[in-house]
């Protein structure tokens, strides 16, 4: 009974997201509380409920400030130096050109924001692509890859979500995956290098001169903080080493880094005020979705009904392959994300396999793992079911289907470098 209620649950909360029904934070409000009815009393529901949401408070603060964070310091003009001295060194060479985007989209990305990133990268880049006659594809695509091997960062999305539905500290999921992620990074370089070789070809090496900082508008200009740019620096890189040796807990570090940038870039009280403000729309959409999931993932394995799915799955999966969980959930994750939205598969998807692979000696956190290798990492960029593909392919005025056949074979080969790399480093096992 509590099997079919589970998987119930479920099915319900995947229809209502697909469909549009509600939105998701309501799909993973209610959903569990109606279903749960059914498995124990109010006071009980309550209990889980409260669970539930104090598992995951840490990596909802955690993304919330981190948001914040990265968002003052591309305000302040953090990127803007890098951006414009790679396209100073590109030239009018399309293999420079595709190599520098790949490497602006690389470090655009570290705020884990694909809407931001493709805001930055697309409009920076165009005008040259054009200018060149150069594929706007290429353009969308070497971004997509660059965006999806780093959207792995703990404040990402996907990385958030795996713990948060796995309970388990965001930590363990992601330090494990840094050398595979360094890997991946490698590989899209080399992929770039490649399409960039292929463009270089068919339109040939022109020259021509590019000033990014004159495309600014007058009000970013307002905000740039040029004269703080390697204090700015410092700050991100103490804050980011301190995120992988785990110096404090991972909340309590982009909180001080925050305040920190906040106060050095903008001392001004009105000034600090509009900032936050600018920055509010994204905090607080994904941070309430993290706190919604807590209901989710508390109710569904308060009463049983994780554990009831997984003794289900475990008695019609052949034992021989029990112990090629993580394997199976690496490959399938980048091309699930063309079918299940981030919030679909880390909550109502990834707790059941978790669940499952437990019966077969695999911890949840190297299922956690497996996961963001591709799902909404890697697929990101390339799937119908988040705003920002549009995002991307509305800026470059390129079409959907022809970007995602452009692009899949590369981003899907990402994910396949990663989990070899994966499974050699140690981060994924069999059982």
């Amino acid at each position: 009974m509590l099997a079919l209620l589970g998987f119930l649950t479920i099915a319900v909360f995947l229809y209502l997201i697909l469909s549009k029904r509600v939105s998701v934070i309501v799909a993973l409000i209610l959903v569990p509380i109606v279903f749960g009815l059914f498995t124990s009393s109010i006071s009980e529901l309550g209990e889980m409920i409260l669970a539930g949401i104090s598992g995951v408070a840490p990596t909802g603060i955690m993304l919330a400030f981190a948001i914040l964070f990265f968002g003052i310091m591309n305000r302040a003009g953090l990127f803007d130096p890098f951006i414009s001295n790679v396209l100073k060194l590109v030239k009018g060479d399309p293999l420079k050109i595709v190599m520098g985007t790949a490497i602006i989209a690389m470090a655009t990305h570290l705020d884990g924001s694909g809407a931001s990133t493709f805001l930055i990268t697309i409009p920076a880049l165009l005008p040259i692509y054009d200018r060149l006659g150069m594929s706007r594809l290429v353009l969308t695509g070497v971004t997509a890859l660059s965006c999806g091997v780093m959207n792995m960062v703990p404040w990402g999305g996907p990385t958030a979500r795996a713990a948060s539905s796995l309970g388990v500290d965001v930590s363990l999921i992601f330090n494990p995956l840094l050398p595979a992620m360094g890997i991946g990074l490698i590989w899209v370089l080399f992929v770039s290098y490649i399409i960039g070789k292929r463009e270089r070809k068919r339109v040939g090496i022109k020259e021509f001169n590019y000033d990014f900082h004159s495309e600014l508008s007058e009000e970013e200009r307002t905000t740039r903080r040029p004269k703080l740019i390697w204090l700015n620096l410092l700050i991100t890189v103490i804050t980011i080493v301190a995120l992988i040796k785990i110096w404090l807990p991972l909340p309590v570090i982009f909180m001080v880094a925050f305040a920190v940038a906040l106060l050095i870039n903008y001392p001004k009280p009105k000034d600090q005020q509009e900032r936050i403000t600018e920055q509010a729309n994204g905090m607080v959409s994904v941070a309430s979705i993290i706190f919604a999931a807590g209901i989710f993932t508390g109710v569904l394995s308060g009463s049983g009904m994780i554990e009831a799915m997984a003794t289900a799955m475990v008695s019609v999966i052949p034992e021989s392959t029990g112990s090629f969980m993580a394997l199976f959930v690496a490959i399938t994750s980048m091309p699930l994300s063309l079918v299940f939205t981030p919030d679909a598969y880390y909550f109502g998807v990834l707790p059941v396999l978790s669940e499952t692979a437990a019966a077969y000696g695999i911890a949840p956190e190297v299922i956690g793992r497996a996961a963001i290798l591709g799902q909404m990492t890697t697929g990101f960029p390339l799937s119908p079911l988040t705003a920002a593909t549009f995002l991307l392919i509305g800026l470059a005025r390129v079409e959907l289907g022809d970007h995602q056949r452009f692009i899949f074979l590369w981003a899907f080969g990402s994910t396949i470098v990663m989990t070899i790399a994966a499974f050699i480093t140690g981060a994924l096992s069999f059982s």
